[in-house]
């Protein structure tokens, strides 16, 4: 397989992104040809300080960047030649199957939706990140491609994220829930209601509406809400995580009678940061498109950087996008059959 890495963009340079990709190439026998996109100059600089000597690695240049400070649509039409564009065309021109970049979000869904259009019967592209629960982790869906949802997108983003969760992360028929603010049918919002009767008919393992406090009890495997209120979450998560382990430390700091029974617990608190440890998942795709795309935090280290890599080639090796054009293409023909006017007999 053939994958392209955008090196730009990202916080922390282009040496770690090329760090990250060589540890992606060490692992992984299957990658054909990565490609780095970004400024030439830099790139060969990284790749010579960083030792990557592997043969499958190819440079394209592009002389420009789309910055976190550009508005997306604007920057794209102003920068031509930046790193995200050149990437997508990679793909557009069937030269690789998956692209990766830590860059601007609205930037990466801009370039990705206008270079390589939608899948057939896809409305919308949706961002699906997987999220650690209290054993195991679910797939929130939408995380912030689209702010503004119809009922049929929320559909759409249930059928995908399933597809996802049962490939990728391995869940045998995954649970799939809306996430509102009770779980009543009468509760949520105009879209919340109509998404329900939607995925309610689909051929998908759907128990209805889930509130926020079902999130990390294991209780659901994919939660489908719109991308302004998935933004939300993921955002909240990553602060709340953060502030614990921040909270943590300070309070098992605080005396040294505290530092001992810390000492003691040391290996339950390493085995919880491995599990919640955002980078061990790499990077959050952008389902729905005409090729795979992943989008890693723009904080991304060397390891996140693996691990996007990794999850990319997931994506294509377990054809996610022809099993989203399948099941996608039975729903909407479902939709539209319930749609039909009854046949009204004549009289003759």
């Amino acid at each position: 397989m053939r994958i392209v890495v955008d090196v730009m963009g990202g916080d922390h340079g282009c040496g770690v992104v090329v760090e990250g990709a060589k540890m992606a190439l060490e692992g992984n026998s299957q990658i054909q040809q990565l490609f780095l996109v970004g400024n030439e100059s830099e790139i060969k600089a990284a790749i010579a300080t960083k030792g990557l000597t592997d043969q499958r690695i190819t440079i394209v240049h592009a002389s420009q960047v789309l910055t976190m400070e550009d508005k997306p649509v604007e920057g794209l039409r102003r920068k031509k030649d930046c790193s995200i564009l050149r990437a997508m065309d990679l793909v557009k021109e069937g030269r690789a199957e998956a692209v990766i970049s830590t860059g601007n979000t609205g930037g990466l869904v801009a370039a990705a939706t206008i270079r390589l259009r939608t899948l057939p019967g896809v409305d919308r592209p949706a961002i699906a990140t997987v999220i650690p629960s209290e054993k195991s982790a679910f797939v929130l869906i939408d995380a912030g491609a689209n702010p503004d949802c119809k009922p049929v997108h929320l559909l759409q983003s249930a059928i995908m994220g399933s597809i996802y969760s049962r490939e990728i992360l391995g869940r045998d028929r995954p649970r799939v829930g809306i996430l509102s603010n009770g779980t009543e049918t009468t509760k949520g919002t105009d879209l919340t209601r109509e998404a329900l009767k939607l995925c309610a008919e689909a051929d998908l393992n759907f128990i209805g509406y889930v509130e926020g406090h079902h999130l990390f009890s294991d209780a659901v495997e994919v939660v489908v809400t719109d991308g302004f209120v998935g933004n939300i979450v993921l955002k909240t998560c990553e602060s709340m995580g953060k502030a614990i382990v921040r909270t943590l430390k300070s309070e098992l700091t605080a005396n040294p009678l505290r530092k001992f029974g810390a000492a003691i617990a040391a290996g339950a608190f390493k085995g919880i940061k491995k599990r919640m440890d955002p980078e061990a998942y790499g990077g959050a795709p952008l389902l729905g498109l005409n090729g795979n795309v992943i989008k890693a935090h723009g904080s991304a280290r060397e390891k996140a950087i693996m691990n996007a890599i990794r999850v990319s080639a997931q994506t294509v090796t377990h054809q996610i996008n022809q099993l989203i054009v399948a099941e996608i293409g039975k729903a909407n023909a479902r939709i539209e059959t319930s749609r039909q006017p009854l046949a009204v007999g004549v009289k003759t």
